[in-house]
């Protein structure tokens, strides 16, 4: 797939030494006729005159950008499509005015939509969290807090298991969350998958990985971003359990009780988020469209 983008400064804002004026991390919201899909960009630095960076959609993984060229005030880059079948590349065209990304995303198959792009926040803390009162999510007898996201909506309450049967439409949670912390069980079928999103724009991988090697698209990971430290994944049917503590952008995600993933940075929204505001709370979103898949026992815990 090929973004390009073209950027002309109006203010800019001020830049290390030995640094391009389009490095950093970018939340991008693109208007599809009346809807609107996140996707996010990085630009970076490799050596004194390289630029690299990494891609995300609205749909899919994180991907790397092997070079960024960057000359009077246009920056342009290529990358393999990963899901269109189209020998054509997708094309981003944007002003910088005013420290946003303001433009036009052209798909593959020739769409042209608006786009718009923000720096995204750091998140950083300066303070450790205090903890409040943990919230059951799910109370074992209904749906009760919880948004169906699409027209098929497949999930069902029985026996003190929340429910996907079958493939279907994706659930959220009504309440909204800044830092928390979040205990999770799931059970997933053989080569079944599933995902829970926190603050609804990062997915934590839930998929049948038993006996595969830790990957960045597997159970533990940050999907597209970062793979667990090992595989702690329980064979397919087995109930499992995360528990996971985010602050800011600092994520410690437990396995089956091995800790796999340790006080990592998420770079920025995955694939398939809601949206690509990050300063904002956001729900626990659960995919329900790639699969059968159970949980139960959800609580949060949130920061005061």
């Amino acid at each position: 797939m090929l973004s390009m983008v073209s950027l002309s400064f109006g203010t800019l804002a001020q830049v290390p030494a030995g640094h391009s004026v389009v490095e950093g991390r970018w939340d991008i919201t693109i208007t599809k006729r009346n809807v609107t899909t996140p996707a996010w960009l990085e630009v970076t630095h490799s050596g004194l005159k390289t630029l690299t960076g990494h891609f995300v959609g609205d749909g899919g993984s994180s991907r790397p950008i092997s070079k960024v060229n960057f000359a009077n005030n246009i920056v342009s880059f290529s990358i393999p499509p990963q899901w269109e079948n189209s020998e054509k590349d997708l094309m981003l065209e944007a002003e910088l005015k005013d420290d946003k990304l303001m433009g036009t995303l052209t798909t593959p198959l020739g769409e042209k939509f608006r786009i718009l792009g923000v720096r995204a926040p750091k998140l950083w803390r300066e303070k450790a969290p205090v903890w409040g009162t943990p919230i059951t999510l799910f109370n074992g007898k209904n749906m009760d807090g919880w948004q169906t996201l699409g027209p098929d909506n497949q999930w069902v309450a029985e026996n003190g298991i929340m429910k996907s049967p079958r493939t279907g439409a994706n659930i959220r949670t009504v309440q909204t969350f800044h830092d928390f912390k979040l205990h999770a069980e799931f059970r997933v079928p053989k080569e079944s998958n599933s995902g829970l999103y926190l603050r609804g724009r990062y997915e934590i991988q839930v998929a049948d990985s038993k006996g595969l090697e830790p990957a960045k698209d597997q159970l533990g990971a940050i999907y597209g971003f970062v793979a667990p430290l090992e595989n702690a994944a329980k064979e397919a049917g087995e109930w499992q359990t995360y528990d996971i503590e985010l602050v800011g952008r600092n994520i410690t995600i437990t396995l089956n009780g091995k800790t796999v993933i340790y006080k990592t940075e998420i770079p920025g929204i995955t694939g398939g988020a809601l949206d690509s505001n990050e300063g904002e709370p956001g729900p626990i979103m659960i995919q329900g469209d790639h699969g059968p898949v159970e949980y139960r026992n959800l609580i949060i815990t949130p920061a005061k």
